[in-house]
Protein backbone atom coordinates (compact mmCIF):
# COMPACT_ATOMS: atom_id res chain seq x y z
CA UNK A 1 0.00 0.00 0.00
CA UNK A 2 1.15 3.13 -0.90
CA UNK A 3 1.22 6.60 1.24
CA UNK A 4 -0.58 9.23 -0.19
CA UNK A 5 0.62 13.01 0.61
CA UNK A 6 -1.91 15.55 -0.80
CA UNK A 7 -0.50 18.53 -1.43
CA UNK A 8 -2.66 21.77 -1.66
CA UNK A 9 -0.27 24.10 -3.84
CA UNK A 10 -2.75 27.21 -3.08
CA UNK A 11 -2.81 27.43 -0.11
CA UNK A 12 1.24 27.20 -0.08
CA UNK A 13 1.10 29.83 -2.22
CA UNK A 14 -0.90 31.78 -0.47
CA UNK A 15 0.82 31.38 2.64
CA UNK A 16 4.20 32.92 1.05
CA UNK A 17 2.71 35.51 -0.18
CA UNK A 18 1.01 36.52 2.88
CA UNK A 19 4.63 35.84 4.79
CA UNK A 20 6.05 38.28 2.25
CA UNK A 21 3.22 40.60 2.22
CA UNK A 22 3.79 40.81 6.26
CA UNK A 23 7.78 41.33 6.18
CA UNK A 24 7.19 44.21 3.75
CA UNK A 25 4.08 45.72 5.95
CA UNK A 26 6.87 44.98 9.13
CA UNK A 27 9.25 47.28 7.80
CA UNK A 28 6.95 50.05 6.19
CA UNK A 29 6.08 50.24 9.73
CA UNK A 30 9.15 50.18 10.95
CA UNK A 31 10.31 53.69 9.09
CA UNK A 32 7.48 55.15 9.90
CA UNK A 33 8.02 54.57 13.64
CA UNK A 34 11.51 55.57 13.17
CA UNK A 35 10.61 58.57 10.84
CA UNK A 36 13.86 57.19 9.06
CA UNK A 37 14.39 56.91 5.66
CA UNK A 38 17.20 54.19 5.99
CA UNK A 39 17.03 51.77 8.89
CA UNK A 40 19.37 48.90 8.02
CA UNK A 41 21.67 48.53 5.10
CA UNK A 42 19.19 46.13 3.66
CA UNK A 43 17.17 49.97 2.49
CA UNK A 44 20.57 51.62 1.76
CA UNK A 45 24.14 50.41 1.98
CA UNK A 46 25.80 53.41 1.11
CA UNK A 47 22.80 55.79 2.11
CA UNK A 48 23.39 53.93 5.48
CA UNK A 49 27.33 54.46 5.84
CA UNK A 50 26.54 58.06 5.00
CA UNK A 51 24.21 58.67 7.56
CA UNK A 52 26.51 56.65 9.96
CA UNK A 53 29.71 58.63 9.06
CA UNK A 54 27.60 61.96 9.11
CA UNK A 55 25.72 60.89 12.59
CA UNK A 56 29.24 60.32 14.30
CA UNK A 57 30.43 64.00 12.76
CA UNK A 58 27.01 65.57 14.18
CA UNK A 59 27.75 63.65 17.95
CA UNK A 60 31.68 64.76 17.68
CA UNK A 61 30.19 68.69 17.26
CA UNK A 62 28.15 68.24 19.65
CA UNK A 63 30.48 67.42 21.99
CA UNK A 64 33.00 69.93 21.08
CA UNK A 65 30.80 72.29 21.32
CA UNK A 66 29.83 71.10 25.15
CA UNK A 67 33.95 71.18 25.41
CA UNK A 68 33.91 75.00 24.21
CA UNK A 69 31.54 75.91 27.07
CA UNK A 70 33.00 74.00 29.47
CA UNK A 71 36.34 75.89 28.33
CA UNK A 72 34.66 79.33 28.41
CA UNK A 73 33.66 78.46 32.24
CA UNK A 74 37.27 77.56 33.04
CA UNK A 75 38.13 81.33 31.49
CA UNK A 76 35.59 82.92 33.60
CA UNK A 77 36.56 81.12 36.68
CA UNK A 78 40.06 81.98 35.85
CA UNK A 79 39.23 85.84 34.95
CA UNK A 80 37.35 86.14 38.32
CA UNK A 81 40.37 85.17 40.51
CA UNK A 82 42.70 86.95 37.87
CA UNK A 83 40.20 90.10 38.49
CA UNK A 84 40.31 89.72 42.56
CA UNK A 85 44.00 89.48 42.27
CA UNK A 86 44.55 92.53 39.76
CA UNK A 87 42.47 94.22 42.65
CA UNK A 88 44.67 93.71 45.39
CA UNK A 89 47.49 94.50 43.73
CA UNK A 90 46.04 97.65 42.65
CA UNK A 91 45.28 98.09 46.99
CA UNK A 92 48.70 96.73 47.39
CA UNK A 93 49.80 99.43 44.59
CA UNK A 94 47.65 102.17 46.83
CA UNK A 95 49.55 101.23 50.46
CA UNK A 96 52.79 101.69 48.83
CA UNK A 97 52.32 105.22 47.74
CA UNK A 98 50.54 105.41 51.02
CA UNK A 99 53.80 104.42 53.29
CA UNK A 100 56.10 106.46 50.81
CA UNK A 101 54.46 109.40 52.86
CA UNK A 102 56.84 111.41 55.36
CA UNK A 103 53.60 112.28 57.57
CA UNK A 104 53.36 108.15 58.39
CA UNK A 105 54.69 107.57 61.78
CA UNK A 106 56.02 103.65 62.26
CA UNK A 107 53.12 102.31 63.74
CA UNK A 108 51.60 103.33 60.50
CA UNK A 109 53.89 101.81 58.12
CA UNK A 110 53.87 98.75 60.25
CA UNK A 111 49.96 98.66 60.02
CA UNK A 112 50.37 99.09 56.59
CA UNK A 113 53.04 96.44 56.11
CA UNK A 114 50.41 93.85 57.57
CA UNK A 115 47.86 94.56 55.21
CA UNK A 116 50.20 94.20 52.23
CA UNK A 117 51.53 90.89 53.59
CA UNK A 118 47.64 89.96 54.39
CA UNK A 119 47.21 90.82 50.74
CA UNK A 120 50.04 88.99 49.16
CA UNK A 121 48.84 85.64 51.56
CA UNK A 122 45.23 86.17 49.77
CA UNK A 123 47.25 86.45 46.09
CA UNK A 124 48.74 83.12 47.08
CA UNK A 125 45.72 81.38 48.72
CA UNK A 126 44.02 82.43 45.64
CA UNK A 127 46.74 80.87 42.97
CA UNK A 128 46.28 77.60 44.49
CA UNK A 129 42.84 77.40 45.22
CA UNK A 130 41.39 78.61 42.16
CA UNK A 131 39.44 75.11 40.61
CA UNK A 132 37.49 73.94 38.24
CA UNK A 133 35.98 70.81 37.83
CA UNK A 134 38.47 70.14 41.32
CA UNK A 135 41.47 70.88 39.00
CA UNK A 136 43.30 73.45 39.99
CA UNK A 137 43.52 76.38 37.26
CA UNK A 138 46.40 78.85 38.33
CA UNK A 139 49.07 76.81 40.17
CA UNK A 140 51.29 75.74 37.38
CA UNK A 141 51.12 72.33 35.96
CA UNK A 142 49.67 71.00 38.85
CA UNK A 143 46.29 71.33 37.26
CA UNK A 144 44.89 71.97 34.65
CA UNK A 145 47.75 73.90 32.86
CA UNK A 146 50.26 71.42 31.49
CA UNK A 147 54.23 72.17 31.75
CA UNK A 148 54.40 74.83 29.16
CA UNK A 149 51.29 76.81 30.85
CA UNK A 150 48.78 75.31 28.36
CA UNK A 151 45.66 74.52 28.08
CA UNK A 152 43.97 72.84 25.24
CA UNK A 153 40.47 72.51 24.31
CA UNK A 154 38.94 69.65 21.80
CA UNK A 155 36.08 72.14 20.02
CA UNK A 156 35.21 70.02 16.83
CA UNK A 157 34.37 66.46 15.20
CA UNK A 158 38.20 66.04 14.42
CA UNK A 159 41.40 65.71 16.30
CA UNK A 160 43.02 68.81 15.09
CA UNK A 161 39.63 70.94 15.91
CA UNK A 162 41.14 72.60 19.18
CA UNK A 163 41.99 75.72 21.15
CA UNK A 164 44.92 76.66 22.91
CA UNK A 165 44.86 79.19 25.95
CA UNK A 166 48.62 79.85 26.86
CA UNK A 167 48.91 81.74 30.38
CA UNK A 168 52.65 83.10 31.05
CA UNK A 169 54.39 84.47 33.35
CA UNK A 170 54.99 87.85 34.50
CA UNK A 171 51.60 88.84 36.16
CA UNK A 172 53.85 90.70 38.65
CA UNK A 173 53.72 93.24 41.48
CA UNK A 174 56.12 95.12 39.57
CA UNK A 175 54.33 95.25 36.72
CA UNK A 176 51.31 97.06 38.10
CA UNK A 177 53.08 99.38 40.27
CA UNK A 178 55.75 100.76 37.85
CA UNK A 179 58.35 101.58 40.67
CA UNK A 180 59.61 98.88 42.57
CA UNK A 181 61.77 101.23 44.62
CA UNK A 182 58.75 102.56 46.42
CA UNK A 183 57.52 98.97 46.94
CA UNK A 184 61.01 97.79 48.06
CA UNK A 185 60.67 100.46 50.75
CA UNK A 186 57.54 99.33 51.88
CA UNK A 187 58.01 95.89 51.86
CA UNK A 188 61.36 95.08 52.29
Amino acid sequence: MALYVPTNTSSINAQRRLNAATKALDTTFQHLASGLRINSARDDAAGLQISDRLTSQINGLKQGNRNANDGIAVCQTMEGALDETTNMLQRIRTLAIQAANGTNTSVDRKSIQQEVTALSQEITRIACKTTFGGEQCLAGPTGLLDANGVITFHVGAYQSDTISLTLTAGFTLSGICGDTSVLAAVIG
